[in-house]
């Protein structure tokens, strides 16, 4: 690890301790952590940087656990399961403190791309894109105007309804590396024709993942299509 790459991850623990300590006092956030309440303080007022052993153990470890519970916490579910996480979606900055812990908790590949299906999709895709210094693609339901080749992947789905998804041709470079995220995982459908996409450009696949996996359907769905590493911070 290099000092750039050291001091990203020392500053990106600031930013998780500083996320828990918002709903906590310190001797709550000491017992989460097992780190010393005095050190804490200190990091989350920015006097010190922890070091990268203790960085790396707020990320990775407890990260996860507490993003986890976070977004559960901001997302609502009606009684017809129907999920609301606009809460979440629409926070740029959560999404932020996501992407290194869903890219350590899982071991995903440098992705040379990240793709995702408008709309709810795109400001996570944005966040991990830019942890991972890569470009984002949106695969949408309608064509560009001005865009005169595309990918085109489509799908009967259960209900009977017919889903189209167009990419540009230009998004994905044939040989590049995908990563496919998206918001919500229940049935697994976006992320087959997302996955379809990829294997269209030929490209490979580094992943899967979505904040919130409804069931288990959609990533048992999405491993029959992929070895690649496949998850959810979350599943509801």
């Amino acid at each position: 690890m290099n000092r750039a790459e050291k001091a990203a991850l020392q500053l990106r623990s600031v930013r998780v301790l500083r996320m828990l300590k918002e709903t906590r006092t310190y001797d709550e956030l000491a017992e989460l952590t097992d780190l010393p309440a005095g050190d804490l303080n200190r990091y989350v007022n920015g006097h010190v940087l922890p070091s990268t052993d203790r960085a790396r153990q707020v990320v990775d470890g407890v990260g996860r656990e507490a993003l986890g519970r976070e977004l559960e916490e901001r997302v609502q579910v009606d009684d017809e399961g129907y999920v609301d996480n606009s809460n979440v979606v629409f926070d740029q900055s959560f999404l932020d403190l996501i992407a290194p812990v869903a890219a350590g908790a899982f071991d995903f590949e440098r992705p040379d791309v990240v793709l995702t299906a408008a709309t709810d999709g795109i400001t996570l895709a944005a966040a991990m894109a830019s942890y991972f210094g890569a470009r984002s693609a949106y695969a949408k339901k309608s064509k560009e105007t001005a865009v005169e080749e595309f990918i085109e992947s489509r799908q009967r789905l259960q209900s009977g309804i017919e889903l189209t998804y167009y990419l540009p041709s230009s998004a994905i470079g044939s040989g590049e590396t995908v990563l496919v995220v998206d918001d919500l995982i229940r049935s697994g459908e976006t992320q087959e024709l997302l996955l379809d996409i990829a294997q269209h450009a030929d490209a490979t696949v580094a992943g899967v993942f979505a904040l919130i996996a409804v069931g288990d359907e959609g990533v048992a769905r999405a491993r029959e299509r992929t070895d690649a590493p496949v998850g959810s911070l979350t599943q509801f």
